[in-house]
């Protein structure tokens, strides 16, 4: 009867990981997740975040938002795979709080980039787990 409860308890286990893990999010204050996007994600939006993106975000997400830029292996923390599930999975205030205030070693664009452009970097990455799949 032990080795019965013994696989229960790991079950339970397994399945409690695995809940944690599908609910992980950015390190962001529950605030974020309540901000809106007032920019549409149209194709000028989305343009301009991808020529931002271009120029602030490649040398360490990688062209393709794959976390696998030139400078990625130089970083103690890799940068995230703004394709995978994990990323896409965050709301839009979440991905704007972290452009603006950043995510060590990620700097803060709170200054460097306008309110509009980081939101035009959210619709950008939008798109690239469409990519993902093509």
């Amino acid at each position: 009867m032990l080795p019965y409860k013994n696989f229960i308890a790991l079950l339970l286990f397994t399945i409690s990981l695995n809940t944690t893990y599908s609910q992980r999010k950015f390190p962001t204050p529950a605030y974020a997740d309540t901000i809106s996007n007032p920019i549409k994600g149209d194709i000028s939006s989305i343009t301009e975040g991808k020529k931002i993106y271009t120029r602030f975000c490649v040398t360490c997400h990688g062209n393709k938002g794959k976390g696998d830029g030139i400078a990625a292996p130089g970083l103690a923390k890799p940068p995230a795979d703004h394709t995978s599930d994990f990323v896409q999975k965050q709301r839009d205030g979440a991905l704007y709080w972290i452009i603006t205030e950043g995510n060590r070693p990620m700097p803060t664009y709170k200054t460097t980039l306008t309110p509009t452009q980081r939101w035009e970097v959210v619709n950008y990455i939008r798109t690239l787990a469409k990519e993902k799949k093509s």
